[in-house]
């Protein structure tokens, strides 16, 4: 398994609209944790501006899939996001994992 990052440029009014599509969008993010795809998600703060969601799988598709009817994506609360491959070294949980010698 590897891990994808999906990272969420918010647009200025993501915070004032956020409410009308919270419900649909956590409900998308559940359904993907319960079948084993998303790992942890959330928003940074200070500023918010950015959301980042962690998933596995064995390619980008996974990912892909959420971006294409994620609900915060296609009512324009995000104004661009990109998907990058994060090659996880350290932890229970790391896809190639690396011990010192």
């Amino acid at each position: 398994m590897k891990h994808y990052v999906l990272f969420l440029a918010f647009s200025d009014s993501y915070e004032a609209r956020r409410p009308e599509f919270r419900d649909e969008h956590l409900k998308k993010a559940w359904a993907a944790a319960a079948r084993g795809e998303l790992v942890l998600a959330g928003a940074l703060t200070d500023p918010l501006d950015t959301g980042v969601i962690l998933f596995k799988g064995d390619s980008p598709e996974i990912v892909e899939r959420f971006v294409k009817d994620d609900p915060y994506i296609n009512n324009g609360l995000v104004r661009e996001w990109r998907i990058r491959e994060w090659a996880t070294v350290v932890g229970e949980d790391a896809s190639s994992k690396m011990r010192p010698n």
